[in-house]
């Protein structure tokens, strides 16, 4: 099949099908199907968006009954019988274990909404304008996620000033022996600082596109403090790290921080549906009706899909359970690649592992190496340094053994052509 449509109409805009230059046709777990019949192992998972991998029989089940049933396609942010069972699942499963009192706000379809709304609301709740944002921070495309986001290449996509944000160093931004956190407490507490008082600090606790940056509890329990005690509110963007990424349904528990407000979105649907949503503390649920609006407030095809996900892996421990195993499964096959690369060493936490090869080229080719093999994987950090694991958390240890395997192999391909470049 030719594909010269998508050179001659489809915007210079689209990325990820130049990295993996095939059409595909069919997905089903963790196993991607192009139109030649190749399969592929996915250890990509839409960027975390299939946390439960591709077309969930369950999920999928559902959503075709609440079709077949001609359930409500669109219905703005009118009540529903499946928004109800969703928030109805979502309070009982994920929110009252947790002891979380948070209300759910349904924002526009992607994450970008989300942390917008947080933005958004932070100044509002404050009377403040300033966020505080950190380095290697990837929050959004849109204009004020634009703002927070560090990455030079992405914000130079906006085409005008970015405001209202102050970016501060994440924890390790300048090595192990430097604390950022007293950095940032001498910014806030000393008046000639330059630092405005801030709305909110915005922060991911693993950092996705940066890098797999992952702050530590006590970090982020500082900066909690530092929030609390300058009158801020601590947004943490939870949508690529949270819905059991890094372990645990949020990435933050356990370790003693009660954020104000919480983005998510990708996985939240369960099946890759678009749906984005804020997890906001009551004290802090002033919006005016309408005062935040849009058309596409919650997916009702996606409240059926992250109902039955809630219900299927999340009413009991056994799914979490599982992913302490597959977290040692991971570590083990990114060290055997770090073990093959001279200064190479291991990023991120729980199933948002990568491993950081020291070179921006070399990951590009490993990852390239990957795709010829049938491996789908990708890069990340302010270089593109990182080779990034974001595997379905329901990928089998046989799909694990084989995609690392192909990932071993990639290493020693790329390293075979860097020493040939080098020889040159």
């Amino acid at each position: 099949m030719t594909r010269d449509i998508y050179t001659r109409r489809e915007s210079e805009a689209r990325s990820y099908c130049r990295s993996f230059p095939t059409s595909f046709v069919k997905a089903q777990g963790s196993i991607l199907t192009d139109d030649t019949g190749r399969e592929y192992i996915d250890f990509l998972a839409g960027c975390s968006s299939l946390n439960y991998g591709h077309n969930d029989p369950d999920m999928k089940a559902a959503l075709i009954d609440h079709l077949m049933a001609d359930g409500v396609t669109h219905g703005l942010d009118m009540h529903t019988d499946q928004k109800e069972a969703f928030l109805t699942a979502f309070e009982e499963i994920i929110l009252r274990p947790r002891n979380m009192d948070h209300k759910v706000m349904m924002v526009g379809p992607t994450g970008t909404n989300a942390v917008e709304a947080a933005m958004k609301l932070a100044r509002k709740v404050t009377g403040r304008h300033n966020i505080v944002a950190f380095t290697n921070g990837f929050h959004g495309m849109t204009m004020g996620a634009l703002a927070a986001t560090g990455n030079s290449g992405k914000r130079g996509g906006g085409g005008m000033p970015l405001q209202g944000v102050t970016h501060l160093p994440f924890e390790g931004a300048f090595g192990p022996d430097v604390d950022t956190l007293k950095q940032i407490e001498f910014m806030l507490d000393n008046p000639s600082s330059g630092l405005d008082a801030p709305a909110a600090f915005l922060i991911e606790p693993v950092q996705g596109e940066g890098g797999l940056n992952a702050a530590s509890a006590d970090w982020l329990r500082g900066i909690a403090a530092l929030a609390k005690k300058h009158g801020a509110l601590l947004i943490l963007d939870d949508i690529q790290a949270g819905i059991g990424r890094t372990g645990t349904f949020f990435s933050f528990e356990e370790m003693g921080i009660e954020p104000d407000l919480i983005p998510l979105a990708k996985s939240l649907s369960g099946f890759g549906l678009p749906f984005a949503a804020l997890l906001v503390k009551p004290q802090h649920d002033i919006w005016k009706p309408a005062e935040h609006n849009g058309t596409f407030r919650g997916n009702t095809h996606a409240f059926v899909t992250a109902r039955v996900a809630l219900e299927k892996f999340w009413k009991d421990s056994a799914f979490q359970d599982s992913l302490t195993d597959k977290t040692r499964t991971v570590e083990t096959g990114l060290t055997s690649i770090a073990d093959m690369i001279d200064g190479a060493f291991l990023k991120g936490r729980g199933l948002m592992r990568g491993v950081d090869v020291g070179s921006g080229d070399l990951a590009g080719t490993i990852c390239a190496e990957a795709f010829k093999r049938g491996l789908i994987i990708e890069t990340s950090g302010a270089h593109d340094e990182v080779v990034k694991v974001l595997a379905p958390l329901t990928t089998t240890d046989e799909q694990f053994a084989a995609g690392f395997e192909i990932l071993r192999d990639a290493t020693r391909a790329a390293l075979t052509d860097t020493m040939k470049i080098a020889a040159e």
